[in-house]
C-alpha cells in the first residue's frame, strides 16, 4: 500500500473527526435554539456559549474539503459533482447561518429576533442532515461509473444511507450540545441541559450507530468492530457520568464516540473513498483517486507546520473563553437601528424651525 496516500487518507479523516467533534456541538447548539431554549435570554445564553468559535470550527470543514480535493481530486470531483445539490443546500444553509448570528441582535423586536432564530435553526439542521448524507454515502456507495461519474438523475444518491448518516450526525449533534451546554453554562439552563442528555443520549447514539455497524457489515474488519464496541462503551459512560453530574465527563466521552464512529467508518472503508454500487470494479481507492507523490509530499510538509500552528490558536481560544455562561451574564437587550433612528429623530427636531433654539 502506498505511504503518503495511507497518510492523506488518515489525515482526511482525522480532519472529518475534529469537524464533527467542534461543529456538531456547534451545530447541536443552534438546533436547539427553537427545541430547548425558552425565552430570549436562553437563546441568548445559548448564542454566547459559542459566539467566540463557531466560526473556528468552521475551518476544520474548509481544511477537511481543500485537503480532499488537493490529496485526492478524484475523490473530491466524484463526491462533490454526485451530492451537486445536497452540498449545495448545506453551503447556503451555512451563509445563512453565519448572517444570523451576525444580524439577530442588531433590532430589538420579537419579530426580527425569531426570523434570524429560524434562520439558526434549520440552517444548522440543513448543514449537520446534509454532511451526515455526504459522508455516509462516501463510505457506503455512490452509482459511479468507470470514469467516476454518476450515473442517473440529481436524487440519484438519495438512500437508506444517507437519511441514515444524515439523521445521524443531526441527532449527534442535538445531544452533543446538551453536553456541552451541561459544561458551558450555568444555572437552570446547565440542568435543564443535562437532564435532558440523560434523557435522550441512548436513543439519539442509534441512528450512528446503525451507520457504523452497516458499514462494518459492508467491509469491515476485526479491530473496527473493536472501536465500534468501544464506541458502545463510550456512551453508556457518558450517560453514567452524566446522571452523576461530571458534565465535563460527560462531554469527552460523548465526543470519544463520534472519535469511535469515525475511526470505525473511514477504518472499514479503507483503502476505498468511493464504493461505486453499479460495480466494485469502479470504485474509487487511494491508489487510483491520489495525486502525484510530489504533490502529497509538499502537502505533507505544509500541514507539518500549519496544522499544529491551528490547533494550538483554537486550544488558546477555546482557554480563554473558558468560563461558564448564564443568564446573570447576559445585559439588557438593545437594538441598534432603533437607536439610529432615535438620533435621527433627536436630531431633526433640534434642527427644526419650530424649534426656539435652532
Amino acid at each position: 500500500m502506498e505511504l503518503l496516500p495511507t497518510i492523506w487518507f488518515v489525515a482526511i479523516a482525522v480532519l472529518w473527526t475534529g469537524y464533527l467533534f467542534l461543529e456538531g456541538f456547534d451545530l447541536g447548539v443552534g438546533m436547539l435554539m427553537k427545541l430547548f431554549a425558552r425565552n430570549n435570554t436562553d437563546r441568548r445564553v445559548l448564542l454566547n456559549t459559542i459566539g467566540p468559535v463557531w466560526d473556528g470550527n468552521e475551518v476544520w470543514l474548509l481544511t477537511a474539503a481543500g485537503a480532499t480535493f488537493a490529496a485526492f481530486p478524484l475523490w473530491y470531483a466524484s463526491l462533490f459533482s454526485a451530492l451537486y445539490l445536497p452540498l449545495l443546500c448545506v453551503l447556503v444553509a451555512l451563509i445563512f447561518r453565519a448572517v444570523a448570528f451576525e444580524y439577530r441582535g442588531k433590532v430589538d423586536t420579537e419579530r426580527w429576533r425569531t426570523t434570524w432564530d429560524w434562520a439558526i435553526a434549520v440552517g444548522s439542521f440543513v448543514a449537520a442532515f446534509g454532511i451526515g448524507a455526504a459522508l455516509a454515502l462516501t463510505t457506503t456507495g455512490l452509482p459511479l461509473d468507470a470514469n467516476g461519474d454518476r450515473s442517473g438523475g440529481p436524487f440519484a444518491w438519495f438512500s437508506g444511507y444517507a437519511l441514515l448518516g444524515g439523521f445521524g450526525v443531526v441527532a449527534f449533534a442535538v445531544v452533543h450540545a446538551l453536553a456541552f451546554l451541561a459544561l458551558k453554562t450555568d444555572g437552570e439552563v446547565r440542568l435543564r441541559a443535562r437532564r435532558w442528555f440523560v434523557r435522550l443520549v441512548p436513543v439519539a447514539v442509534l441512528p450512528m450507530l446503525a451507520w457504523m455497524v452497516a458499514v462494518q457489515f459492508l467491509s469491515g474488519k476485526a479491530w473496527t468492530w473493536v472501536i465500534v464496541v468501544a464506541g458502545v462503551a463510550s456512551v453508556v459512560l457518558a450517560w453514567q457520568w452524566a446522571r452523576n453530574g461530571s458534565e465535563g465527563r460527560a462531554f469527552a466521552a460523548i465526543g470519544a464516540f463520534v472519535v469511535c464512529a469515525t475511526a470505525s467508518i473511514f477504518g472499514a472503508a479503507f483503502p476505498v473513498v468511493i464504493p461505486s454500487t453499479m460495480d466494485p470494479a469502479f470504485s474509487l481507492t487511494i491508489s487510483n483517486a491520489s495525486s502525484s507523490d510530489y504533490t502529497l509530499g509538499l502537502m505533507s510538509i505544509v500541514a507539518a507546520v500549519g496544522l499544529p500552528l491551528v490547533i494550538a490558536y483554537q486550544a488558546w481560544t477555546y482557554w480563554v473563553f473558558r468560563r461558564r455562561v448564564s443568564s446573570a451574564h447576559i445585559p439588557e437587550a438593545h437594538g441598534f437601528l432603533p437607536a439610529i433612528a432615535a438620533k435621527v429623530l433627536v436630531a431633526k427636531e433640534n434642527t427644526s424651525p419650530s424649534n426656539p433654539g435652532a
